[in-house]
């Protein structure tokens, strides 16, 4: 999955929702389900999210909504090994763009 959002310090949640493709209210519910996530919040409260937030919430939506773990696997997943699945979710990731990029060359051929 790519994620097109400009280079920023902040993100508003309803700006990584739609570069997501899901509800405001389940980045608020996977925000209380793990610990992973901590986005700031300012005074009014809106939650702003960093870089490093998008990076685990590509992994959470990779383990939960791609690999079809449930909440409970997706958080034993994280705690167990984070550094395996952030691995394995890099790789697929390029070898997506590299397929990518091979049909934009068929596709020009």
């Amino acid at each position: 999955m790519h994620i097109d959002l400009p280079d920023k310090r902040y993100y508003k949640i309803g700006e990584v929702a739609k570069a997501f493709g899901v509800n405001t209210s389940l980045i608020r519910f996977w925000e209380n389900e793990f610990d992973v996530l901590k986005p700031k919040k300012n005074k009014k409260g809106n939650r702003l999210f960093t870089p490093e937030d998008l990076q685990n919430l590509k992994l959470i939506y990779f383990l939960v909504k791609e690999k079809g773990f449930t909440l409970e696997g997706a958080k034993n997943k994280l705690k167990e090994n984070p550094e395996e699945v952030f691995s394995k979710h890099k790789i697929i990731q390029r070898l997506e763009e590299v397929k990518n990029e091979l049909i934009a060359i068929k596709n020009q051929l």
